[in-house]
Parts: structure tokens; C-alpha cells; sequence
């Protein structure tokens, strides 16, 4: 089943049709091999994710939708990898819950959602007990979705515009507003009563995050407003972190800086007048590079 969808891969909405299984790469830059960047519990994911110990991020390289402004293109290209085995991502998966990780997640895995129907069946009979996070960029096929149904505990998708000409400008997307609308129906779904332990640790439900942009607030507006239709079948996480990378103002002058407070506070305020509860909302300091882990490989050469 793995090798059939990687053959003409049409994993995610781009349907670019690459031949991965014989090394070529198509629109996320990834070949048929899982390449990992990062494998370490992070504790900067939602409350109910990170706790006390940390998520268990697993972060890979490649992305099918490549945002301009994306915080962590040192690997979204395909580039800053280590080519794992099925065996060895097991390994890689047991080793966070061993660390206490309070949950898998695995960071951008659009591209590898063939390869995950398969491993992670692998890791529940090698004793995985953790819940599986789907953490992606909200830019997902539902056939995709459901080849992972009953797999997936957590879904955390973006959901990054309701605006059709910046999805199409910041990630050369002009669908997305419609794809992320089906996709995360698929995924409330699949998951449709959100479910927190004794300790407040989500085991199964959909956090759905906007990233307020510079100058945007229609799209996060109208972004907020179509969320607010879900009631509490979802969580809402409202980020301000949006954080200028270097360059980007020689491209796109509108991204050069940092949202301002105001429209961040009338963004809150407008939520909750919809009746928005079930939110989590930042505080300041959240504009720092140091907020982006190294993907320096740590838990994956180990």
C-alpha cells in the first residue's frame, strides 16, 4: 500500500504525481525515505499538550505547502534530514515515551502519511501507549486523512487563512481555504469530543491554531469566525508569535515586523464575543527565534 501511493503520490492537495518510491521528489522535496530533523520532548506546544514533561516532537523534513514567512524553513525544503528505518523510527517513538513525553508528535507529517498507516501499527505492537499527534499546516486531502483513521488521537492543524489571495500570495495555495474547511471537518470527524486527563492532557480531540499575520486581521477575523461554527467540538489556540525571519522583508514589506498588540487584543476580544471558550490565547515574548528548536538531529543520529 506504501509503494502505491508513493509511486504517483497524491498524499497531499498539491497531487504533484511524483515517483517517490524511485527517489524522486515532488512538491513537499521529500523522497519515499523518512527524513527526520529533530526528536525531543518540547515544551512550547498548547497546555494540554506540552504539561509538565513535554510533547514528544518528531519533527520531519520537508512540507507540501511551503509558506513564505515559515519559521522553520531550515528544513521545510527537504533539506537538514536524517534518513530513518521503520525500525529505527519505532525505536525513535518508544525512546520519547520513555523520556515521558505525554504524547507523539509528529511535526509537518503530510508527506508521510503512507509510510505512518503502516508504522504506527509497528510501534503499538513494539508497546507504544502514547496518543498520536497529527501536527500539520492544516493543507491535508481527506482520502489522506481517512488512509489514518483510528490512528490519530490529536489532530493540530493550522488554520491559516480564509483568504483566498494570501493563501495564494504567503504559500502559493489559492484552495486552501476550501481544502483546510474539508480537512478539518474529516478531522472533527474523526475526533469529535475533545478528551483531557486528571492532569489536563489532551487524549484525543482537534486544536485547531491561527497565526495572526502582520496587516491581516480580516483574514484572522473571517479565520475566527468560521473556527467559532465548530463550538466546543474543537480547541482554539489564537498565536501572536509570528516572528519576521531574516530576509523576508526584501520580498513581502508587509511581513518585516511583528504584529501589533492592538490587533492581537481586538482579535481575543472578537472571539470571545462569538462565544469562544474552549481558547488558548499568548501573552508577550513570544517574537523570539529562540523559540524555534536547533534541528540539529538531536534524537534521531543518537
Amino acid at each position: 500500500m506504501c509503494k502505491e501511493n508513493l509511486s504517483n503520490c497524491r498524499l497531499c492537495p498539491r497531487a504533484c504525481g511524483a515517483d517517490r518510491a524511485a527517489g524522486r521528489v515532488g512538491a513537499c522535496h521529500a523522497p519515499a525515505e523518512i527524513l527526520l530533523s529533530r526528536a525531543a520532548l518540547h515544551l512550547w506546544e498548547e497546555p494540554c499538550l506540552s504539561g509538565t514533561r513535554g510533547a514528544g516532537t518528531v519533527f520531519f523534513a520537508g512540507c507540501p505547502l511551503g509558506c513564505v514567512y515559515c519559521q522553520n524553513a531550515a528544513i521545510a525544503g527537504g533539506q537538514g534530514g536524517i534518513a530513518v528505518s521503520p525500525e529505527r523510527f519505532v525505536e525513535i517513538l518508544l525512546s520519547l515515551e520513555a523520556q515521558g513525553a505525554h504524547n507523539i508528535d509528529l511535526v509537518t507529517p503530510t508527506h508521510y502519511a503512507a509510510q505512518l498507516a503502516e508504522l504506527i501499527p509497528m510501534a503499538r505492537r513494539a508497546g507504544l501507549t502514547l496518543p498520536i499527534v497529527y501536527n500539520s499546516g492544516g493543507y491535508e486531502s481527506v482520502a489522506t486523512l481517512r488512509m489514518l483513521e483510528g490512528l490519530i488521537d490529536i489532530y493540530l492543524p493550522d488554520f491559516k487563512y480564509a483568504d483566498t489571495v494570501l493563501a495564494s500570495k504567503y504559500s502559493h495555495a489559492p484552495d486552501y481555504p476550501e481544502v483546510a474547511q474539508a480537512a478539518l471537518a474529516e478531522m472533527v470527524r474523526q475526533c469529535p469530543t475533545p478528551i483531557l486527563d486528571d492532569e489536563g492532557i489532551m487524549q484525543r480531540g482537534v486544536i485547531v491554531r491561527h497565526l495572526m499575520l502582520p496587516g491581516a486581521y480580516r483574514n484572522s477575523h473571517d479565520a475566527i469566525k468560521y473556527l467559532a461554527t465548530f463550538g466546543d467540538s474543537i480547541y482554539i489556540s489564537l498565536m501572536n508569535q509570528y516572528t519576521p525571519m531574516p530576509g523576508i522583508g526584501d520580498r513581502y514589506p508587509e511581513l518585516a515586523a511583528p504584529i501589533r498588540d492592538k490587533d492581537y487584543r481586538r482579535l481575543v476580544a472578537y472571539a470571545a464575543r462569538l462565544g469562544i471558550t474552549q481558547a488558548y490565547v499568548q501573552e508577550g515574548g513570544t517574537v523570539d527565534t529562540s523559540y524555534i528548536p536547533p534541528f540539529d538531529h538531536t534524537g534521531v543520529a543518537d
